[in-house]
C-alpha cells in the first residue's frame, strides 16, 4: 500500500536541464502571477455551475435532488483530494502536483462538454473539484522559492484568489448561462486549465524540498472515507432529514473512520496528515477558526443571492435577476484582492494572528449592521463587500500562522488541512442557512420565498458563527512555540 519516494538528496531526482534552469535567476513575479492565475481557475470551477441550478433538472432530465449531485460531487471530490494532493506534493514535488490536479481539471471540462446525462456531468465535475488542491500547494511553493520580502504579499495574494475567483467568475458564469449554450462554461474552464498548465510549466521551478519516507495510501482511503461520510450527512441532512438513517449513518459512520484514522496515523512512521503537528495549539485553533471563517463566507453567498433574487411581493425580496444578483456579489472578491497587499504589510508589522482576528471582526459587525439594512440593492452590495474585506485579512493570514508552526516538509500537507477545514465551514454554512430560510416562508401570488424574520435569523447567526471564530483566534498564542523545523520560524 506504500510506495517509496525518490531520494531526498535532489540531485538525484532533478534532470540536466532542471538543474540548469534552477542555477538562474527565479522569475519571482511570473511564479507569484502563475500560481494566483491557477488558484483563480480553482475557484471560478467551484463556482461554474451555481447559475446552472434552476435549470439543471430540466437539462439533464432528472429531478431536482438527483441533480444537486453536480455540485456535492465537486465539493466532496475537493476535500478528500486536498490534503491527499498536499502530502503527495511534500512527497514528490509540489509543481508536480499542481499539473497533475490542472490536468484532471481539463479532463473533466472535456467530459463535461460531451455530456448531457447526469452520472457523465458527476464525474466530470468531480475531477474538476480536485483542482481545488492548487490554492494550498500554490501557498507552499511560494514559500519554497521566495524570500521574506516577498513571500508575506505573495501568499496573501494567492490565498485570496478563492474569493476572487469566485466572486468575478460568477457573473461571468451567470452570463454565458442565460444568453449561450451551457456547455461553453466548461470549454471556458478547459481553456483556463491549459493556460494554467502553461504557466506552471513554463515559470514554476521544480520542487527541491521534499519530505522523506512513504505515501500512506491506507491513511489516504481512511481519510477520504471518513470525510465523504460526514461531509454527505451535512450538505445532505436537509434533503435528506436529520434523523433519517442515511444521514445518521453518513455522519456517525464518518466519526468513527475518522477516529480509527486518527489512531492509526499516530501509531505509523509516515503518516499522511502527522497528527502531533495538528494538535499544536497554533495550529489546530488557526484550522478551528477556518471553520468559522468559511461558514461566515459561504454564508454571504447563500444569504444575499437569495434575499437579490426574491420577488418584491413579499416586501422582502430585492426582485434582481440572477446576473445582477451575481454582479453585486463581484466587490466581494474585488476587495479581497485590494486588501491582499495590505493584510501582507499588516502581518509583517503585527503578525497573523493580529489579521486573523481583525478579519473575523470586520465579517461579524458586517453580519450584525445588516440586520438593519436589507431594503435597497446598495445594502446587500455594502454586506458584501464588508465581508470579502474581513475574509481577505483572514485568508492572508491563515497560511502564514499554519507555516509558523509546521515544519518545511509539511507545508503542503498542513495547508491542505486548512483548506479543509474552510470546506467544512462552507458546507455547514449551506446545510444551516438552507435550514433556516426554508423555516420561516412568506407566500405571495403563489410563489414562497425566505421571510425577513429567517434573513434576520441568517444574519444573526453567521455573526454570532465569526464572534466565536475571533474567541478562537485570541486564543492563539501571541509568541507560539518556537519549533526549529519550522517552516517560517519566529
Amino acid at each position: 500500500m506504500a510506495t517509496t519516494p525518490p531520494d531526498p538528496d535532489p540531485e538525484s531526482w532533478l534532470s540536466p536541464a532542471e538543474r540548469a534552469r534552477l542555477s538562474r535567476p527565479l522569475p519571482e513575479g511570473a511564479i507569484i502571477g502563475s500560481l494566483a492565475f491557477t488558484g483563480l481557475v480553482a475557484a471560478f470551477m467551484m463556482t461554474l455551475v451555481t447559475p446552472l441550478i434552476p435549470a439543471l433538472p430540466d437539462l439533464l432530465g432528472v429531478s431536482a435532488t438527483d441533480a444537486m449531485w453536480v455540485l456535492s460531487s465537486t465539493l466532496l471530490a475537493a476535500a478528500v483530494a486536498t490534503p491527499i494532493a498536499g502530502r503527495l506534493g511534500d512527497l514528490y514535488g509540489k509543481r508536480r502536483m499542481v499539473l497533475l490536479l490542472l490536468g484532471l481539471m481539463v479532463i473533466g471540462s472535456v467530459l463535461a462538454i460531451f455530456s448531457s446525462t447526469l452520472i457523465p456531468l458527476v464525474i466530470a465535475r468531480a475531477l474538476q473539484g480536485t483542482a481545488l488542491g492548487v490554492v494550498p500547494l500554490g501557498v507552499s511553493i511560494l514559500r519554497d522559492v521566495l524570500g521574506p520580502d516577498r513571500l508575506g504579499k505573495a501568499v496573501a495574494l494567492v490565498s485570496a484568489t478563492m474569493g476572487i475567483g469566485g466572486a468575478v467568475g460568477l457573473p461571468v458564469a451567470a452570463a454565458i448561462s442565460q444568453f449561450l449554450s451551457w456547455h461553453l462554461l466548461f470549454v471556458l474552464a478547459g481553456l483556463l486549465g491549459l493556460i494554467g498548465i502553461v504557466l506552471v510549466w513554463k515559470f514554476v521551478p521544480v520542487s527541491t524540498l521534499r519530505a522523506t519516507g512513504t505515501f500512506d495510501a491506507l491513511g489516504a482511503v481512511g481519510l477520504g472515507l471518513g470525510l465523504v461520510g460526514i461531509l454527505l450527512a451535512v450538505s445532505k441532512g436537509n434533503e435528506w432529514g436529520w434523523a433519517s438513517p442515511l444521514t445518521l449513518g453518513c455522519g456517525i459512520g464518518g466519526i468513527l473512520v475518522i477516529g480509527l484514522w486518527t489512531i492509526y496515523e499516530l501509531r505509523i512512521n509516515s503518516p499522511l496528515i502527522d497528527i502531533r503537528i495538528s494538535m499544536r495549539r497554533s495550529v489546530l485553533l488557526t484550522n478551528l477558526a477556518s471553520i468559522t471563517v468559511g461558514f461566515a463566507f459561504f454564508a454571504s453567498t447563500v444569504l444575499l443571492p437569495q434575499l437579490l433574487q426574491s420577488p418584491t411581493d413579499t416586501g422582502v425580496g430585492l426582485g434582481q435577476s440572477m446576473l445582477i444578483a451575481s454582479l453585486c456579489m463581484m466587490p466581494s472578491g474585488l476587495i479581497m484582492w485590494a486588501m491582499s497587499p495590505v493584510a501582507a504589510r499588516l502581518i509583517e508589522r503585527a503578525g497573523p494572528r493580529v489579521s486573523l482576528g481583525l478579519g473575523i471582526f470586520i465579517i461579524a459587525a458586517g453580519y450584525f449592521l445588516t440586520i438593519g439594512f436589507m431594503t435597497e440593492v446598495w445594502h446587500a452590495v455594502l454586506t458584501a463587500t464588508a465581508v470579502g474585506f474581513g475574509v481577505g485579512f483572514a485568508y492572508a493570514a491563515m497560511p502564514t500562522l499554519i507555516m509558523g508552526a509546521v515544519p518545511a516538509t509539511e507545508t503542503a500537507a498542513s495547508n491542505g488541512v486548512n483548506s479543509v477545514m474552510r470546506t467544512l465551514g462552507s458546507t455547514s454554512a449551506s446545510a444551516v442557512m438552507g435550514l433556516v430560510l426554508a423555516a420561516n416562508l412568506v407566500t405571495s401570488n403563489g410563489v414562497s420565498t425566505p421571510s425577513a424574520g429567517a434573513f434576520h435569523a441568517g444574519f444573526i447567526i453567521s455573526g454570532v458563527v465569526a464572534l466565536a471564530g475571533l474567541g478562537l483566534t485570541l486564543a492563539i498564542p501571541r509568541r507560539p512555540r518556537s519549533y526549529r523545523d519550522a517552516s517560517l520560524p519566529g
